[in-house]
């Protein structure tokens, strides 16, 4: 499993109520995706592009733990978030929807916004082509990849399922 595209850089102790404003939680997916993350970076929404990937410091995803937000991400088509460190609630409700989440500490020190990244889930290794460095994110525990290899939680159930 593997992503390439555009890095989006974001900083630290982003909470859920920034990637998804609460007037907007209650609307439609197309609309959440619109509006995903406009008020820390108005161009985000409108110039993601599928295979996108997502930087950010440490706490992403904390406060709430409103579960739309990582929805939202995953509408605008992002092929990965990497961050320095995820609130637990959000890295586990990305895995849940097939959302892939790397924490790879130093990353936001070592690329710039709009450089492009590769990066493959599961060796955890990130690669920015633009400046040649390369990052080693922590390792995703296998049921969560597994998880996130399925498509998330339900087709992963699905799957068990049919393995009984």
């Amino acid at each position: 499993m593997k992503a390439r595209g555009r890095c989006w850089k974001f900083g630290d102790n982003i909470p859920t109520d920034q990637i998804v404003r609460s007037d907007r939680a209650l609307v439609s997916m197309e609309e959440m995706r619109r509006h995903v993350l406009e008020n820390l970076n108005p161009r985000f929404p409108k110039e993601v592009q599928p295979g996108d990937i997502l930087v950010a410091g440490k706490h992403f995803g904390q406060s709430s733990g409103r579960a739309v937000a990582p929805k939202a991400l995953k509408a605008t088509g992002i092929g990965a978030i990497v961050v320095e460190y995820a609130a637990r609630l959000f890295y586990r409700n990305c895995f849940e929807i097939g959302l892939p989440l790397l924490e790879c500490p130093g990353i936001t020190a070592g690329v710039e916004d709009g450089d492009i990244l590769s990066v493959d889930i599961a060796s955890g290794e990130i690669v920015d082509e633009t400046n040649g460095r390369r990052f080693q994110a922590r390792p995703v525990d296998p049921f969560l990849m597994r998880m996130l290899e399925a498509g998330g939680i339900i087709p992963l159930a699905a799957e068990l399922a049919e393995e009984d």
